[in-house]
């Protein structure tokens, strides 16, 4: 396959990538024959995927504007995923036109999409890198220059740990984020989850899983208890740890398999 101009030479076009079905789920455009294929699989299986996409991108958005609302106006966007309507700089400028957004993802796509769509704007910037290397993504230039580590930061971490397996020990890096958050810094985070699932579709969801796998982002779905876990020695806002729907709704949304949170570093 011919690879487009803007597409990085590191890109495999023949292999799906998470961060691509999640555009294509979104109805976006910067993905490949071989995304569109696995994405389309996996709607098969469970025909509400696009939905609960949106649903992520909502809580996003809301998440987005309680930080505002608590004086946050600089965030740190870990697994920003490609750019696509409604992102994190887009909600804050509108409210604050210095609000200062650092994109990060390991996806070549993303990043260069990103970079590119911000080119022209001061107070926002993205960077490839690993988010299970948190001094890799603290110590980097962009993201230092960017942001101001003595002033509270906005750490957002939506529908991307439930593709960091246990093995990852994605523990540990939270506690590295967290400890670099200064005081009032705020987590946000999205989770995908079985809890709540119907026994009769858990054989969908191995189905599910078994898709990922061949991309570079296998699923690992966590329990209530387990998400709550990574907001360790941060004090969780109301109403708490609850499935997506039931944070700070302003929709009609039902869906509940994802664990959703926002807590503060006292």
């Amino acid at each position: 396959m011919e690879q487009a101009s803007w597409v990085p030479s590191s890109v495999d076009l023949d292999r799906p990538s998470a961060a691509r079905m999640y555009d294509y789920f979104l109805g976006g455009s910067h993905n490949f024959a071989a995304d569109r294929e696995a994405a389309k699989s996996v709607e098969q299986i469970f025909p509400g995927m696009a939905g609960a996409s949106r649903a992520n991108r909502s809580f996003l958005r809301r998440a987005v504007r309680y930080l505002l609302d608590q004086g946050i106006d600089q965030f740190l966007d870990l697994g920003s995923g490609i750019p696509t309507v409604g992102n994190v700089h887009e909600i804050a400028q509108q409210a604050d036109e210095n609000a200062k957004v650092v994109y990060v993802d390991v996806e070549p796509v993303a990043v260069a999409h990103s970079t590119a769509m911000l080119a022209t704007n001061p107070h926002a910037g993205a960077i490839q890198a690993d988010l299970r290397d948190p001094d890799s993504v603290l110590n980097n230039d962009t993201v230092r220059d960017m942001l101001d580590f003595t002033r509270p930061i906005g750490l957002l971490m939506v529908a991307v740990l439930h593709f960091v397996p246990d093995s990852d020990n994605p523990e540990k890096a939270l506690a590295r984020y967290r400890e670099a958050l200064p005081k009032g810094s705020y987590l946000a985070i999205s989770h995908g989850s079985l809890e709540g699932i119907n026994p009769d579709g858990l054989e969908d969801t191995e189905q599910i899983k078994a898709i990922y796998r061949r991309t570079d982002s296998p699923l690992t779905f966590r329990t209530r208890d387990e998400v709550a876990k990574f907001f360790t020695d941060l004090d969780v806002v109301p109403p708490g740890v609850v499935p997506l729907s039931e944070w700070h709704a302003d929709s009609a949304d039902a869906y509940i398999s994802a664990y959703v949170g926002v807590a503060r570093k006292p």
